[in-house]
C-alpha cells in the first residue's frame, strides 16, 4: 500500500521545510475532554470536534496534520476496556484527518507509547518486543486502512519500545515513518537525554537503523531544548529532523494548566530550530492553532532549509 507521503520526503530532500501541526490533548481538553477519559473515544463520540481540530491546524498552515489516535494501541485502550475497539477508533480517527484535508494536506498517523514498559524494567511482567509490534503492527494497519500518507511515532520514552513501533509501521504498509522521541533536559550536565539515557545522537541513529525515514524530538521542555537537541541530531546524520516541542513548561493553578509560551514567544524560537537543521517543525503541548499560524509564518520566510538543495 502506498500513499501520498513520498512527497513528504521528496519535499524535505530537495530542501522545503515543512509545518507540522501543534497540540491535540490541548484542543481537546479546551473542548469538554474530562481528565482520564479517552481521548480516542472522540473519535466516535465527537467526531465534529476532532474534525473541527484537524481543520483548524491545516486553516493555520500545518501542511501535516496528524490523527487523534496517540493511545490508540489495544495496550493503551485496554486500559479503558476497549481494546476491541483498536481497529475501528483508529479508522475512524484516520477518516476524520483525511475529510479535513481538502487542500492537498497530508495525514501522519499518530502512535504513541503503550505506558507499558518492557520486560527488562517492568515489575510486573512486562512487554516482550514481539507483543509491542503486535500492538503497533495493528494500530498501523488501521491507520493505513483509514487513509493515512505516513505514520508517526512520537513521545517514545525508551529505545525497545520506539525501535518495535517503527518495525511494526513497515511491516504493516509502504508509507513513511516519522520517529520523535522525548528528552528530559538534566540541568546539573547541560544535556538532554531519554529516561534510558540515549543522548540525541544515539536516537537518531537507532531510529534510522530500525527503518525509520525521519527522526527527531517533540514534547519536553520547549523549543530551545529542540533547538539542542536537532543540532545534535544533524551532526550525527543528514536525513530529515523533525521537531514539535511543548509550549515551554506547564504552569499549574489550581486545576488549571497553562504553558509558558504564548504564539508570538515560541515562534520567536523558530529561525534558530531551522538553522539547526531541521526540515519539519511543529509544536506539542500547550499549543494550539494560533501557535502554527505564528511558526508556519516564520517557515514561509525561509523556505529551504541549511546545507539542502
Amino acid at each position: 500500500m502506498r500513499g501520498r507521503g513520498r512527497e513528504v520526503l521528496e519535499r524535505v530532500r530537495a530542501g522545503d521545510v515543512l509545518v507540522f501541526d501543534g497540540g491535540y490533548g490541548t484542543m481537546l481538553f479546551a473542548a469538554g475532554l474530562a481528565n482520564g477519559a479517552c481521548p480516542e473515544l472522540w473519535n466516535d463520540t465527537h467526531a465534529e470536534i476532532v474534525r473541527g481540530i484537524h481543520r483548524a491546524y491545516f486553516e493555520a498552515g500545518s501542511q501535516i496534520v496528524e490523527t487523534n489516535t496517540f493511545g490508540g494501541s489495544r495496550l493503551k485502550l485496554d486500559e479503558y476496556r476497549i481494546g476491541d475497539r483498536t481497529r475501528e477508533l483508529n479508522e475512524k480517527g484516520a477518516r476524520l484527518a483525511r475529510a479535513a484535508a481538502s487542500g492537498g494536506g497530508w495525514v501522519a498517523g499518530s502512535i504513541g507509547p503503550t505506558s507499558r514498559l518492557p520486560v527488562d524494567y517492568a515489575l510486573d511482567e512486562g512487554v516482550t518486543d514481539e507483543a509491542y509490534e503486535a500492538t503497533f503492527r495493528e494500530q498501523a494497519e488501521a491507520l493505513a486502512t483509514g487513509g493515512v500518507d505516513l505514520f508517526a511515532i512520537e513521545t517514545m520514552m525508551f529505545p525497545q519500545e520506539a525501535v518495535a513501533a517503527v518495525r511494526a509501521c513497515k511491516q504493516a504498509a509502504d508509507l513513511p515513518v516519522m520517529a520523535t522521541m522525548f528528552f528530559q533536559y538534566e540541568e546539573g550536565n547541560d544535556r538532554d537525554r531519554t529516561m534510558w539515557g540515549e543522548s540525541p545522537a544515539e536516537v537518531a541513529k537507532s531510529l534510522l537503523a530500525a527503518g525509520a525515514d525521519v527522526v527527531g524530538m517533540n514534547c519536553g521542555r520547549g523549543p530551545d531544548r529542540a533547538i539542542v537537541i536537532i543540532r545534535e541530531m544533524r551532526g550525527a546524520t543528514d536525513a530529515p529532523l523533525v521537531a514539535y516541542p511543548n509550549a515551554g513548561l506547564p504552569i499549574t493553578t489550581g486545576d488549571t494548566v497553562t504553558y509558558e509560551l504564548g504564539p508570538d514567544a515560541m515562534a520567536r524560537e523558530y529561525p534558530a530550530l531551522l538553522e539547526a537543521g531541521c526540515n519539519i517543525v511543529g509544536a506539542c503541548c500547550g499549543s494550539n492553532p494560533e501557535h502554527i499560524r505564528r511558526i508556519a509564518a516564520v517557515v514561509r520566510g525561509r523556505t529551504r532549509a541549511p546545507g539542502r538543495g
